[in-house]
C-alpha cells in the first residue's frame, strides 16, 4: 500500500487554530460502517449513540509544557522540544532527557543552553539520530522547572504561539498522568458534564494511558507503508480496566487513536491472558489490513494527509469510506486537527 493512497486536499482556512467555545459545543461526524450512512451532529449528541451496556475508553495522559525557550552560551536562541516524560522512562530522578532542538545545527555534544535566567540550564550530552539528549542542571525539581518556563507544545500547524488559555484547553478534563508532548485530540471535546450523563445511561467509562510521543507524529517517508517504523510509546491499563473489558455485553468504544492503539496493544500480548495489570510499550502500526480485536467503535479527530493516525482511521472506517466522510466534512466545512471538530465510526 503505497503513501500517496493517503493524500488528501484540505483548504487551510479549515485547520481550527483555536479550540471551540466550548468543549461540547464542537460538531460530530458520524459514519456507519455497515451502511455508509453519514450524520452531521453536535458533540454533546455523542450520548445518543452510546448504550447502557457499552464500555467507552479514554486515554487519561496529560499534556507537559514540554516547550523550551532558551539560548546558547554564545547567545544563538534555541527552541527544545522535551521528548519524554518528566517522569520519564528513564526514571523519576533522572536529570536526562531526549529531545529536538532547533536550531540543531551548532548544538553539538558539550554545548551549553541557558533558559530563563538562568535558573535551568542544560548540556548536550550525546547526540543519536538526529536527537539531542540534554542534561539539565537546576536549583529545584525539573518538573517545576519546566512548569514555570515550559509552554504548551501546540503542534506546528497552529500558526500562533501558545497562549495562557491552551494550558487548560490543550489538555482533556480527566488528564491525570504526566507524560504527554501532544493531547490526545478526541478527548478535549469531553466535559465533565457529559461523562457524568454518560455513566448515568448506564454505560461504563474506563481509563488507559498513553503518553504520547514522538512516535505517533513522526513522518512515514516510505512509499511503501509497511516499511515505516513506529517508535515506542509507553501504555498502561489498570486492572479495573481489563474486568471491564472481560466482562463487556456491549461494544468496546475507543476514545481517539491511541487508546486504540493500547487496547490492540495489549489484546495481542501474552499478558492479556495471564496479568491484571498491563504495563508496557507498544510500536504497533495499523494501517488497512489489520485485523481489529479489541474495538467496536472509534471516537477520533481529523487527522493530517499521510499520517500514521489517518491510516489507522481507514484501517477501522473502510479507506473509501473514511475519504468520502473527509470529502463531506470539508464540503460542510468542519474544522480539521488537533482543535477542531470529531468523527464517531460505530
Amino acid at each position: 500500500m503505497k503513501l500517496s493512497d493517503f493524500y488528501y486536499d484540505l483548504p487551510k482556512e479549515l485547520i481550527a487554530q483555536h479550540p471551540a467555545q466550548k468543549r461540547d459545543g464542537s460538531r460530530l461526524l458520524v459514519v456507519r460502517k455497515n451502511t455508509g450512512i453519514i450524520e452531521h451532529k453536535t458533540f454533546k449528541d455523542l450520548i445518543e449513540y452510546l448504550n447502557p451496556e457499552d464500555v467507552l475508553i479514554l486515554n487519561n495522559t496529560k499534556v507537559i509544557p514540554a516547550r523550551l525557550w532558551g539560548k546558547k552560551e554564545t547567545g544563538g536562541k534555541v527552541e527544545a522540544l522535551i521528548l519524554n516524560s518528566i517522569h520519564g522512562r528513564a526514571g523519576e530522578n533522572s536529570n536526562e532527557y531526549e529531545a529536538l532542538l532547533k536550531p540543531a545545527r551548532g548544538c553539538r555534544t558539550g554545548s551549553k543552553i541557558i533558559f530563563g535566567d538562568g535558573e535551568l540550564k542544560a548540556e548536550v550530552i550525546r547526540i543519536e539520530n538526529g536527537r539531542r539528549f540534554l542534561k539539565f542542571n537546576c536549583n529545584g525539581n525539573f518538573g517545576n522547572m519546566l512548569a514555570q518556563f515550559g509552554e504548551m507544545p501546540l503542534p506546528p500547524y497552529v500558526k500562533r504561539g501558545a497562549m495562557d488559555a491552551d494550558k487548560e484547553r490543550y489538555q482533556t478534563v480527566y488528564a491525570s498522568r504526566d507524560g504527554a508532548i501532544a493531547a490526545p485530540t478526541a478527548g478535549l471535546h469531553f466535559t465533565k458534564e457529559l461523562l457524568e450523563d454518560i455513566a448515568k445511561k448506564g454505560t461504563d467509562v474506563g481509563y488507559v494511558t498513553l503518553h504520547v510521543g514522538y512516535g505517533t507524529f513522526k513522518l512515514v517517508k516510505a512509499e511503501d507503508i509497511k516499511e515505516h517504523k513506529m517508535e515506542k510509546e509507553y501504555f498502561e491499563i489498570e486492572n479495573e480496566v481489563v474486568e471491564k473489558l472481560e466482562n463487556k455485553k456491549g461494544r468496546v468504544i475507543a476514545v481517539g487513536t491511541t487508546s486504540t492503539r493500547v487496547l490492540e496493544s495489549f489484546s495481542d500480548s501474552v499478558s492479556r491472558r495471564t496479568a491484571t495489570h498491563g504495563v508496557g510499550w507498544t510500536e504497533l502500526f495499523i494501517y488497512p489490513g489489520y485485523e481489529f480485536k479489541a474495538i467496536d467503535g472509534l471516537l477520533t479527530n481529523f487527522h493530517l494527509p499521510k499520517t500514521t493516525l489517518l491510516m489507522l482511521v481507514a484501517a477501522f472506517c473502510g479507506k473509501d469510506l473514511m475519504f468520502k466522510a473527509y470529502e463531506e466534512a470539508i464540503k460542510e466545512k468542519y474544522r480539521f486537527y488537533s482543535y477542531g471538530d470529531a468523527m464517531l465510526i460505530i
